[in-house]
């Protein structure tokens, strides 16, 4: 009579340990999924950093294909398509981002530059509106800055570019571009005085100290000023200065400044001493 009672034990007892291996195994299972949900994470913010950007691309969009509905996905896609030059894929990109639920208003920030890196500033313009004023950002107000530069409406480009150099602790290629902004409106003591902050905030930035000459030599002064630069940083300061000073109709002052590009280049200076030998052919015929 204990047989039958024996086996309904063994058989309870094995459909219990069944189960528990089963959710045993279920648990084991869902850890494994975060680990993988942290180490997928953890590889796209790798391809974003330090990946070739096409591979990034090719690596996102395969991502999204597998899962389309996640838009940390869908963002990464976006990013490498922008850091890979693909701009109207970017713009794309970025569009489905905006217009998925999840959406926030860093998206439509980030949709904006790829608009403005596409030269789409309307697009760009209606796309910062969508932004509301309370979230304020260096990188909104650095896109707002040059949308208004766009719109040539200097007033509103100056207070943005002000407001953003107040948002940010390394200011100085938002500098660079609000002395861009000055130049191009024929300001050139602003423009001077931002480009000299922008190399005092960040001395590797050739960009500015280039905007700094041109700012200078718009002015009549061709005197290079004091700042750090490498022997052919200097050479092609002075290449830019020579033709600042042609342009304005110094010829003489030009053509000295080329010389002294072509003698200070480490190398030969093919561009400077084109230009000195076209100078000089002209003033000898």
């Amino acid at each position: 009579m204990r047989h039958p009672i024996l086996v309904s034990l063994c058989a309870a007892g094995a459909f219990f340990l069944s189960g528990c291996e089963k959710s045993k195994t279920e648990d084991v299972d869902r850890k494994f999924q975060g680990v993988n949900v942290v180490d997928e994470s953890n590889l796209s913010d790798v391809m974003l950093s330090v990946s070739d950007a096409n591979e990034a691309v090719v690596y996102f969009q395969r991502s999204v294909a597998e899962k389309p509905d996640r838009i940390d996905l869908q963002r990464g896609l976006a990013k490498s398509l922008v850091r890979a030059s693909r701009g109207t894929e970017g713009v794309s990109a970025w569009k489905k981002v905006v217009d998925h639920k999840d959406a926030t208003d860093e998206d439509r920030v980030d949709l904006a530059d790829a608009l403005i890196r596409n030269n789409e500033w309307d697009r760009a313009e209606a796309a910062l509106n969508a932004v509301p004023p309370t979230y304020e950002t260096f990188k909104r107000y650095r896109l707002e800055a040059m949308v208004a530069d766009s719109n040539k409406d200097w007033k509103k480009a100056d207070s943005f570019y002000e407001t953003a150099v107040g948002l940010t602790t390394r200011p100085a290629n938002v500098m660079n571009n609000w002395g861009y902004s000055k130049l191009s409106r024929g300001d050139y003591a602003d423009a001077e005085r931002l480009f000299s902050d922008a190399i005092r905030q960040d001395t590797t930035l050739f960009t500015a100290k280039n905007n700094l000459i041109l700012a200078r030599g718009a002015q009549g002064n061709y005197a290079l000023p004091v700042m750090p630069t490498s022997q052919t940083e200097r050479a092609q300061l002075l290449y830019t200065l020579g033709l600042s000073a042609i342009k304005k109709g110094d010829v003489e002052t030009g053509k000295g400044l080329l010389r002294d590009a072509v003698e200070t280049h480490p190398q030969h200076f093919e561009a400077a001493a084109r230009s000195l030998s076209a100078l000089e052919g002209t003033a000898t015929n």
